[in-house]
């Protein structure tokens, strides 16, 4: 990216929101061109994210670090090597859009913990080489790349608590830069030199696909069950999560039990974190969940607690459901009506226990691995997903 054309980006700002915002350019260059490494305190800062999606360590503000903050603690030489990793790749000497549009977003923040799973993963089996930096940066790229695209399939408006790339840039350059960033994952996948890498990541950006699809038949059909929403969450969530940990360890040399537990982990987590903001889309704040307050509801998702109240619902229940969410006929009070039928059925209550089993299965599969303070802190974190929706 090239710092003296900052004109030409403030000309592409003022052309998609009438205005130029020199402030965001400068930011975004800094970003992209500050390669120096952090002092030990603040090394891994931008990793450094609680689960409230805005890039900010809530237990920060009472002098005490919150899980994900203690794990990027133990990683944060590896994770400085991964920001400027990423700084590096993300740059293209041709099309400046490309890094305009990927820093908006990873310069946000954001959970990051995608990338510190495999880190983790490898680091907790002895490895001392330099490929899981790499494969971490491959971790955070498909899931900036799945964003991207997710924020243009939604029409989503916020993201991280700023405008999303699709409003400040329009759809195509939303779609064209999560391509770029696809390829660039499977660059840095094939510089492993290690085709098991490359098939589980495929798979996995496969599977991502397959479950976003999924879901834009199952969404708004009220036969969708508790099956097929887990079969959703593991396509467009969990599969990203345990393919994360399943990688970290395969570059170590870890053995097949070890890999497998690894990947069960993964899976449990990201499903126990996803069922968490589908619970937080009917109770949280903007601030914590990054985007509006019933988002999801707004655009007609049958998530876990919906799908409860479903079940469990009279026929004029029923009749309320079918319009808001299958015909999408919502109206002024709607959504307080379907936060008053989630209480009135203990939804939210049944989605939250739901999301208990997962950690606890995450947990145990923990049990398999070698002790130490990286184990433990994965296990501290997977407790810590559901507090989120208490």
């Amino acid at each position: 990216m090239d710092v003296q054309r900052k004109r030409r980006y403030t000309l592409a700002r003022k052309k998609v929101r009438g205005k130029g915002d020199h402030g965001w350019v400068g930011r975004a260059q800094k970003f992209l061109h500050d390669t120096r490494l952090t002092p030990h305190s603040e090394r891994g800062q931008g990793f450094r994210a609680g689960m409230d999606g805005t890039g900010k360590d809530e237990a920060d503000t009472v002098g005490k670090k919150s899980v994900p903050g203690r794990l990027a603690d133990l990683l944060s030489e590896d994770l400085a090597a991964v920001n400027l990793l990423i700084r590096e790749r993300m740059a293209s000497k041709h099309a400046p859009r490309i890094p305009e549009v990927t820093a908006h977003l990873i310069e946000a923040g954001g959970k990051r913990l995608r990338p510190m799973l495999t880190l983790a993963a490898a680091r907790m089996l002895g490895y001392t080489g330099s490929d899981h930096v790499k494969l971490a940066a491959t971790v955070e790229f498909i899931h900036t790349a799945t964003l991207l695209h997710d924020d243009v399939v939604d029409e989503s408006h916020r993201r991280r608590g700023r405008e999303t790339a699709n409003i400040l840039w329009g759809n195509k350059s939303s779609i064209l830069v999560g391509d770029y960033l696809f390829s660039r994952s499977f660059q840095l996948m094939v510089e492993t030199g290690s085709l098991r890498v490359l098939d589980i990541l495929a798979n996995a950006s496969a599977t991502i696909a397959e479950g976003e699809v999924l879901q834009l038949t199952a969404a708004q059909d009220l036969r969708t069950d508790e099956a097929i929403y887990l079969q959703v969450v593991r396509g467009k969530t969990a599969a990203l999560f345990s393919a994360a940990t399943e990688v970290g360890g395969v570059i170590a040399g870890a053995s097949e039990d070890q890999l497998r537990a690894l990947f069960d982990y993964g899976d449990a987590l990201g499903i126990a974190f996803q069922i968490v903001d589908d619970i937080l889309d009917y109770g949280g704040t903007s601030a914590v969940i990054g985007k509006n307050t019933g988002d999801d509801f707004r655009e007609c998702k049958l998530t876990l607690p919906v799908i409860r109240a479903v079940a469990l619902a009279s026929d004029e229940e029923r009749a309320f459901w079918v319009r808001v969410i299958e015909k999408g006929d919502q109206r002024e009070g709607d959504l307080d009506r379907a936060i008053a039928l989630l209480a009135a059925h203990d939804a939210i209550e049944y989605a939250r226990e739901s999301a208990l089993m997962w950690v606890t299965r995450a947990r145990q599969a923990l049990n398999n691995l070698p002790a130490s303070e990286l184990r433990t802190t994965l296990s501290e974190l997977a407790d810590f997903v559901v507090p989120r929706a208490s």
